[in-house]
Parts: C-alpha cells; structure tokens; sequence
C-alpha cells in the first residue's frame, strides 16, 4: 500500500483525451493503454519509460459537459471511511461517498474547508 498520506495517483480529466495524448506524447514522451470501463470513453493509463504512471478519464455526458480540463490527485489514507468523518468534522464535505472501485480500493472525492477537491483512496 502506498503509505498514508502522499500522492497515490493522478489523471487527467478532458474532454479531449487524444489531443492530450498527441500533446504529452510529443512532449514527455507518454504512452497510452485503453482500458475499457463500459462507458462512453475508455481509460487511459499513462505510461513513461514503462512504468505507469497516471491515467486519463474523459469527461463526457451533460453532466460534466462544462467541467474544465484538470488534472486530479488521490491522495492514500489508512481508512477512507474515518478520514472522511475526519475531514467532515474539521469543515470539509463529501463530493462523493466511500465506495468500492474493484482491484483498485475504496474511494470518497472530499472537499476541504478552504475548497480544494481531492480523492482519497484506501488501496486494495
């Protein structure tokens, strides 16, 4: 597990993933590998010099329609669940509940009381 506390993953979110495949490809020299995940778009997991590194979800659909391009950081934590009530306790909220993503781990998106949006994620 990754230890509690730092970076466990990025991705980027666009509505324009083979744009930003052809831009961090020719320029850092990133490959890419679809994943299907039975939506509108598969995700891409990042690679460099063969080790992955991060992945690229595409926004698609209304709802997400004018949420801009960005990348998003999940951070690891020891228990999602009682860092979430944790972090409700000290001001933040929930953008989303725990849940379970299989062969990945539990995962809640939380809001901090000063309004930055992260993942935090229990690997499993």
């Amino acid at each position: 597990m990754t230890a509690h506390g730092i970076v466990h993953w990025t991705e980027l979110n666009t509505h324009g993933a083979d744009k930003a495949m052809k831009f961090y490809g020719e320029t850092l020299g990133w490959t890419f590998d679809a994943m299907p995940m039975g939506g509108d778009a598969p995700y891409y997991l990042i690679s460099s010099e063969g080790e992955t590194i991060a992945g690229i979800f595409t926004l698609t659909g209304w709802k997400l329609m004018m949420v801009p391009e960005h990348w998003f950081t999940y951070f690891s934590v020891d228990d999602v669940d009682a860092r979430v009530e944790k972090a409700k306790a000290a001001g933040g909220r929930l953008i989303r509940e725990p849940m379970n993503i299989p062969n990945i781990g539990r995962v809640a998106i939380v809001k901090s009381a000063s309004g930055s949006v992260s993942g935090w994620i229990t690997p499993g």
